[in-house]
């Protein structure tokens, strides 16, 4: 399931891509990077939103008959409002008072004043979900983080919104693995690699100085290209890795508490089923034998990542973004994995103990 936004009536879908069509196959695919308006255009994303007052109706005059209901709307609902597409009249969601619609173009300009700066970030993705209640954008910077030999991560950052009240708007650095596009969203300790605000009146300011507040800078890419580098070089066992991934993976105090207590025939069921298809990626997958995975510490955490990205499944690509990005299991253990491989490369088998 793609839940890529379909125009009825345009019968465009509301997504581009740069040069490779997504796995979805749809939406246009162009050879050139866009502008941000060209961009807006080619993801369907050149539509405003509204915030219209909520009504009910007097049921008093309702008997469930066509020809004898009378619907009345003459009672507001206080403090509520409907977010709805002006161009298609679709209702995208219901709001609160406080809250204040971030048209797309708004969004856009946040990329603006960083592209227009002639530093080589360009546009790569965009698109809506839904009936375009979600708007996604992903731009590339320029240079790549090296961790070792031809192991390389590309530098993207991410901004997402809603237009239905279900989530903020949120901006993100994240890496992402070349030889298999996978996003090593680590979240680096002492480092912010993304921010989430509500859709208030100041919502728009903070977007404009978003680039500050995520420390999008050499700074940040340097540190996460010095971290990895680091970790490709120290080794590490099989075994090892297999304890790792299972302390990483594990999902309650409880099960971590079996974890260390070895008592494996006590594991849940899908507990050990993941854990050996996590370890199955670790050992088999093509990504993971490089000169910068093979043995490593660097490997063990792509383990995770990569498991993550390139093997679960999930219900949608909204789901999918929201696990990895947005606190949920994909994101948690991910954190973990790079926690207990921080310690690791400290402590060295120790620290598999003592998570």
């Amino acid at each position: 399931m793609h839940n890529i936004h379909k125009n009825e009536v345009t019968g465009q879908h509301s997504f581009f891509s740069y040069k490779q069509k997504a796995w979805h196959q749809l939406g246009k695919v162009v050879d050139e990077y866009p502008t941000s308006a060209d961009a807006m255009e080619y993801a369907g994303l050149n539509f405003t939103v509204e915030r219209r007052p909520l009504l009910t109706y007097d049921s008093s005059n309702f008997y469930g008959d066509p020809e004898l209901d009378v619907l009345i709307a003459e009672v507001d609902v206080p403090n509520y409002y409907a977010t709805v597409r002006t161009d298609t009249d679709q209702v995208l969601g219901v709001v609160g008072s406080d809250y204040h619609v971030m048209q797309n173009v708004e969004a856009f300009a946040f990329f603006d004043n960083l592209v227009g700066a002639g530093n080589g970030i360009k546009y790569e993705t965009a698109g809506a979900l839904g009936n375009g209640e979600r708007i996604f954008i992903t731009a590339k910077l320029p240079d790549y983080i090296h961790v070792v030999g031809d192991d390389l991560l590309e530098k993207y950052l991410l901004l997402t919104t809603s237009h239905d009240g279900s989530s903020g708007i949120t901006a993100a650095f994240t890496p992402v693995r070349v030889v298999c596009q996978n996003t090593l969203n680590s979240a680096l300790r002492n480092l912010k690699n993304h921010i989430t605000f509500r859709h208030t009146a100041n919502a728009k300011q903070r977007l404009d100085n978003a680039h500050e507040l995520l420390g999008i800078t050499s700074n940040l890419s340097q540190v996460t290209e010095d971290r990895f580098r680091f970790w490709s070089k120290v080794q590490i066992t099989d075994p090892e890795v297999k304890r790792l991934i299972e302390l990483a993976m594990a999902p309650s105090k409880e099960v971590l508490e079996m974890v260390h207590a070895n008592q494996y025939e006590e594991w849940p069921t899908v507990f050990k089923n993941t854990c050996e298809k996590v370890l199955e990626y670790a050992m088999t997958a093509e990504s993971q034998q490089t000169q910068a995975t093979r043995g490593t510490v660097y490997g063990a955490y792509n383990a995770v990542s990569g498991y993550f990205q390139n093997v679960r499944s999930y219900r949608s690509p909204e789901s999918k973004m929201k696990n990895i990005f947005y606190g949920g299991t994909a994101q948690q253990r991910t954190q973990k994995a790079f926690e207990i491989c921080d310690s690791y490369v400290v402590n060295g088998a120790l620290a598999l103990h003592a998570n």
